[in-house]
């Protein structure tokens, strides 16, 4: 009977915890992943309480298929699109992010070369012009200086 009161509560916090992870308005899942959350959560959290959990089928790290190739990945200058869920982002970090992936974990999951980039072109190309305008980069005393004046007088004439 014990064991029933455990998995119940393991149950109930599990889904507690995922609602409270879906009601993160930073959180950008499809409906697709939240049985998958559900199952991972609710296995961790019996774990956590000393229950022993069914095993469940793990995926194998090779076994992800990519939602698109890789020319087509790269195929506009103005965005990128994910191999994870298809769509096009300007920046691939945040969105590894909200999968648990590193850059290099991305590439390395689905077999990209290490200089893969992480930044449409386009986009990277706006974020450059605007920290030149800015002045990011620059060092100070740098060539933006005014040039030396002229000397007038006698101090001209003590040089020379």
């Amino acid at each position: 009977m014990a064991d029933d009161s455990i998995d119940v509560n393991a149950v109930e916090l599990a889904t507690e915890l995922t609602i409270a992870w879906l009601g993160n308005p930073n959180t950008r899942t499809s409906a697709e992943e939240v049985p998958s959350f559900l199952g991972k959560m609710h296995e961790t959290v019996q774990s956590l309480l000393g229950g022993t959990a069914e095993p469940q089928p793990e995926e194998a790290p090779s076994d992800h298929t990519p939602a698109v190739s890789v020319r087509k990945s790269l195929a506009s200058k103005d965005h990128i699109i994910s191999m994870i869920d298809g769509k096009p982002y300007k920046t691939l970090r945040r969105h590894l992010a909200t999968h648990g992936l590193t850059p290099a974990e991305y590439r390395e999951r689905y077999g990209l070369k290490p200089d893969y980039p992480m930044v449409a072109e386009n986009y990277s190309e706006s974020r450059r012009a605007m920290a030149k305008k800015i002045g990011l980069g620059r060092k100070p005393g740098g060539k933006t200086e005014a040039p030396a004046r002229k000397r007038k007088g006698a101090e001209a004439d003590a040089e020379a």
